[in-house]
C-alpha cells in the first residue's frame, strides 16, 4: 500500500488562500480537521516553497515538509536499479505502466474475479457465486475474513461462504470484489498502488455525487465508474473490450467510454487532479457547482476510506 500522501496546491490556489488569510480563512476549519485526522493514519507531507501561512496550517496538523531529494518521480515501469539512494518517496504514474506477463496461477485468480464481477452485476443467484467462489482458495479466504472481522452485529463465526455472501449483501459484496480484482496479484508490483489509486477515485466519485445532491443509485454508479476505470490498465487491455461482456448501466459505460452525463463530469474532475492540474482542476469544482472545501473534503475522506480497504486486502506498502 501507499507509505504517505503528498498534497499539491496550484498557482490559483495558493492565491486564494493567501487571500484568504487576511480573514483568518486560510482553510476551511472542517478541513483542517480532517487533515489532521488523516495525519493520525498516515504520513503526509507538502512541497518545500508553500505559502508560509498554509504551510503552518499543514504542519501544525502533523504534516511534514518535503526533504529535498528524496522524492523520485517515475512515470515508466518501475526498476529498483533506477532509484537514486537518497530516494525515499516515488511519485508518478509507474503503477499505470503496462503489466508484466503473469504467471498462469496470477491470471486465472484474476480472472475468476471478473467473471465473480460479472455474476454479481448480472444479479446471479447466490448458489452460482458460491460456486464459483470455491474455485480460488485465497479469494474465498479472504471472503470470510472480510465478514468474520466486520462483525456485521453476528455474534457467532462466519464459516460457510453462503452465510458470509448473504450476511455481506450484494452492494458490500460488488465493492470488495472490485477491489479484489487490483489485490489478486500479489507479485505484481504494481497491485498496491493501482489498488490504492482505484479506491480512492471509486470512493471520491461516490461522495462528489453525494456532495452533488445524486439519488442513491448513482452514488453507488459512481463508485462502479471509479472502480472499473482503471480495469484496462490492470489488465493491459483496451477498456471496451473487458466492458463488453459486464452488464452495467448506459450512464456507467458512457462515463467510462466517453466521459458522458453527470458521472463522466465527475471521473473527469477526478482524473484531473490526479494528473495534478491544481487551477484547471479549480475551474472545473466551480462549473459543477461545488466549493473547493466540498472536493477536498471528498479527497480527504476517500483517502481514509483507502486505509482501510487496503488493509482488509492485506496489501503491501510502496514508497
Amino acid at each position: 500500500m501507499p507509505s504517505g500522501l503528498l498534497i499539491g496546491v496550484g498557482a490559483a490556489a495558493a492565491a486564494a488562500a493567501a487571500a484568504a488569510a487576511a480573514d483568518d480563512a486560510l482553510v476551511a476549519p472542517s478541513t483542517v480537521a480532517a487533515l489532521g485526522a488523516l495525519c493520525d493514519e498516515f504520513p503526509c507531507l507538502y512541497r518545500s516553497g508553500l505559502d508560509v501561512r498554509l504551510a503552518d496550517v499543514l504542519r501544525g496538523q502533523g504534516w511534514t515538509e518535503l526533504a529535498a531529494r528524496s522524492l523520485f518521480c517515475a512515470d515508466e515501469r518501475l526498476s529498483a536499479a533506477l532509484l537514486p539512494p537518497e530516494a525515499r518517496w516515488i511519485d508518478g504514474d509507474w503503477c499505470m505502466a503496462a503489466p508484466a506477463r503473469e504467471a498462469a496461477r496470477q491470471a486465472a485468480s484474476r480472472t475468476l474475479a471478473l467473471q465473480l464481477v460479472q455474476l454479481v452485476a448480472a444479479d446471479a443467484d447466490t448458489h452460482e457465486i458460491e460456486a464459483l467462489l470455491r474455485l480460488d482458495p485465497t479469494l474465498s479466504y479472504q471472503l470470510l475474513r472480510l465478514v468474520n472481522s466486520l462483525g456485521m452485529g453476528v455474534v457467532r463465526r462466519i464459516t460457510s461462504f453462503g452465510q458470509a455472501l448473504l450476511i455481506l449483501g450484494r452492494q458490500q459484496l460488488r465493492r470488495w470484489l472490485n477491489l479484489m480484482l487490483f489485490a489478486a496479484n500479489k507479485d505484481d508490483i504494481r497491485s498496491p498502488m493501482l489498488l490504492a489509486r482505484v479506491a480512492v477515485r471509486a470512493r471520491s466519485l461516490e461522495l462528489l455525487a453525494r456532495t452533488r445532491g445524486l439519488d442513491k443509485l448513482t452514488q453507488e454508479q459512481a463508485f462502479m465508474t471509479g472502480m472499473f476505470s482503471l480495469l484496462g490498465v490492470l489488465f493491459g487491455m483496451p477498456l471496451p473490450a473487458i466492458l463488453a461482456p459486464l452488464s452495467i448501466s448506459d450512464a456507467v459505460l458512457g462515463a467510462l467510454l466517453h466521459r458522458d452525463g453527470e458521472l463522466g463530469a465527475l471521473l473527469d474532475l477526478v482524473e484531473c487532479a490526479e494528473r495534478g492540474e491544481p487551477d484547471a482542476l479549480a475551474a472545473r469544482v466551480m462549473d459543477l457547482q461545488m466549493t473547493p472545501c466540498d472536493f477536498n473534503g471528498a479527497i480527504i475522506e476517500a483517502n481514509r476510506w483507502m486505509l482501510g480497504a487496503l488493509r482488509d486486502s492485506g496489501a503491501r506498502h510502496h514508497g
